[in-house]
């Protein structure tokens, strides 16, 4: 392991540098090492809080003239974990929040500190919002980075899909802006391809006029679930642009325990088609509650926040459906029978509309197909219970897998999923390659879902 002394820090960085560099033992060190996962328990040599892109710029090259492994982190939600580093520099994010928003060109720009919490309440007070997953605690940068699935995306496409530009420092230290008209090779992949290729320090989006959505909850009881995910099926096979609808297998929220099937439509769109669009949806079945309702959207992004408390153990297993097929809902249905953790969830995202109408090496993002994303999301408290909730998610994954397409989303990728790297860069690992070589020829950014440069 590194030790401290190995990243010396020159007097003039010290007192230039805008943000903290912490060391085990400084106040704010173990809060700042500390990941959504709590899976991971790693202590760097050094953590630097960037308050700035020139801070940034130090951080890369403390680590560089060091020799040391680097992470960066965003949000720190990544589930596989290499937003820290054993012994290494993190290079800290989460201060640089900054946003600001241009209601009339209907942009925004948003540095990699902020969660979807603050990024859709900031833009939400201009009556705008952009595709910005499905969770607020996430960090902007990471969702971003890796394509960016999330409610309003049937009719606005990915996250990725309303990036217009990016501020990034580059392994060697030099700060560029890409887009479509400046480094657009590296402009294409970030958008898809992760961290591989230095790290962003702000991100212009394109936003759009949405300032109340239909949505809310439909639990149904767990003995109907294979009632309900079919009509899932049925429903969201001519469901519109607008509407964009999820099903889960989970715990009711009320502390009860009580298994349910819970379907939850996001309708962006008109409010008079919207309830027109939702009626079958909501006159099926008996539901436990109808939880349906208008709601501003920042709010629609905080429905599933209590499920995914920060320190909980995560480890996940995730692809592509290409069909919820009576076969797919057999085994998602069986297998939460007999889940071991109550905290433990099955989730679904129906990816549609926009998203489906770009082309697969548009940008590094590839999965451009129509498709259900299953997410296989095994989540517990006790470390005691790691084997058995490990077990039940590979156990799970494993069954499903012949009912799944090759793609992954690599958001969704555990720390162990290493064989599944070019399934979640697809038709684009080869260009994206090269672009690394072109970026980061040293694989100095590695700590990712890694695209070697020597392949």
């Amino acid at each position: 392991m590194t030790s401290t002394a190995m990243i010396p820090v020159a007097e003039d960085t010290a007192a230039s540098f805008g943000g903290r560099l912490l060391r085990t033992g400084d106040d704010g060190y173990d809060e700042a090492r500390q990941l959504h996962n709590g899976m991971f328990d790693k202590r760097p040599a050094l953590i630097a809080r960037c308050q700035t892109t020139a801070d940034v710029v130090d951080a890369v090259h403390l680590a560089r003239d060091a020799g040391v492994e680097v992470a960066v982190r965003g949000g720190g939600h990544g589930v596989a974990g290499r937003a820290v580093t054993d012994g290494g520099l993190m290079i800290d994010l989460s201060p640089m929040q900054g946003i600001h928003v241009d209601p009339r060109r209907r942009t925004v720009r948003a540095e990699p500190g902020l969660t979807w919490r603050t990024f859709n309440r900031a833009v939400a007070v201009h009556g705008l919002a952009t595709t910005g997953g499905v969770i607020s605690t996430t960090g902007i940068a990471g969702l971003t980075l890796g394509g960016g699935i999330g409610w309003l995306m049937g009719k606005y496409g990915l996250t990725i899909d309303n990036l217009q530009s990016a501020e990034v420092v580059t392994a060697d230290g030099t700060v560029l802006n890409a887009s479509d008209d400046e480094h657009p090779e590296l402009f294409w992949a970030l958008r898809g391809g992760g961290g591989n290729f230095g790290v962003v320090t702000s991100f212009e989006y394109r936003a759009h006029p949405v300032r109340e959505v239909l949505a809310g909850p439909l639990p149904h009881p767990f003995t109907e679930a294979r009632a309900a995910l079919a009509f899932h099926r049925e429903f969201t096979a001519s469901a519109p642009d607008e509407l964009t609808v999820g099903a889960a297998l989970l715990r009711a929220p009320d502390g009860s325990g009580t298994k349910v099937a819970a379907i939850v439509p996001c309708h962006c769109g008109d409010p008079a088609s919207a309830d027109a669009d939702t009626k079958a949806l909501r006159a099926f079945g008996a539901p436990l509650a109808d939880l349906v309702q208008p709601m501003p959207y920042p709010i629609v992004n905080t429905v599933l926040d209590d499920a995914f408390p920060k320190g909980a153990l995560n480890y996940w297993k995730s692809g592509f459906l290409p069909e919820l097929s009576d076969a797919a809902i057999e085994v998602l249905v069986e297998a939460f029978e007999r889940v071991p953790s109550p905290m433990t969830a099955i989730f679904l995202d129906h990816v549609h509309g926009a998203a489906t109408r770009v082309d697969a090496t548009a940008t590094a993002f590839p999965h451009r197909q129509e498709a259900y994303s299953v997410l296989v999301l095994a989540q517990w408290m006790d470390r005691a219970d790691t084997e058995v909730n490990i077990a039940w998610a590979r156990e799970t994954f494993e069954t499903l897998r012949p009912l799944l397409t090759d793609g992954r989303y690599t958001n969704f990728l555990s720390a162990d999923d290493t064989g599944f790297l070019r399934q979640g860069y697809g038709v684009n690992y080869d260009r994206l390659v090269q672009v690394k070589r072109d970026y980061d020829p040293d694989n100095f950014f590695r700590l990712n879902q890694n695209i070697d440069p020597a392949d």
